[in-house]
């Protein structure tokens, strides 16, 4: 951690433009506290474009254009919760705030990015991190969920005991891979199901703002 700070601070010196904002680097823990975990939905890096990026694994701010990725989990949770009518999609707010402060942990793998460049942050020490909170979790917590979407999430996912916990894995909600199995895999609803059995409160995923 000392090392990806200062390898931070070098690149900010090189006028460097970084996403997120450094007060939302964390902003994931700060609004889903350890033991209020119910689900784990995992991402790569943040969003590498201006103003999209806020913390949370594939959210946007208010008032920001939904990314084609949760525009698919929007279509999704419509087809597998709803009645099949395109509410969430419709809607066009992406903020996941709400999901975060019902127990649904939006950890991205690496949480810094620079403006423009896709994974320009990765190998520099995230991965160390998220790797031993994903540890964590599996080893601390019992009858969580895990929504492992894409291949690169899913060998992430290796360290998940699935003996403690509720995985599922599909391809990535991207336009490119998305209709190769994440349309369809009601992920949402086998979530709420799992937790509803383990006497949990189901996550409201229309719950967005």
């Amino acid at each position: 951690m000392t090392e990806l700070r200062q390898y931070l601070a070098h690149r900010k010196s090189q006028s460097a433009v970084v996403y997120p904002h450094s007060s939302d680097w964390f902003a994931a823990f700060a609004l889903t506290p350890f033991d209020k975990v119910k689900v784990v939905i995992l991402g790569q890096d943040p969003y590498h474009g201006p103003g999209q990026a806020h913390g949370l694994s594939f959210s946007v701010p208010e008032g920001v254009a939904i990314p084609p990725s949760l525009l698919n989990m929007f279509k999704e949770i419509d087809a597998d919760v709803g009645d099949g009518e395109p509410v969430l999609v419709q809607r066009r707010q992406g903020c996941l705030i709400p999901w975060a402060k019902q127990g649904v942990f939006l950890l991205n793998s690496v949480l810094t990015v620079e403006h423009g460049q896709a994974a320009s942050h990765q190998g520099r020490g995230w991965e160390t991190f998220t790797d031993n909170v994903i540890r964590q979790l599996s080893d601390e917590r019992e009858g969580l969920v895990f929504l492992l979407w894409g291949s690169y999430a899913q060998k992430k996912g290796q360290v998940i005991d699935p003996k403690r916990h509720l995985v599922l894995k599909c391809p990535h909600p991207s336009p490119l891979s998305a209709h190769r199995g994440f349309l369809g895999c009601r992920h949402f609803s086998q979530a709420n199901h799992w937790l509803e059995k383990h006497e949990q409160a189901p996550i409201d995923w229309f719950d967005v703002r």
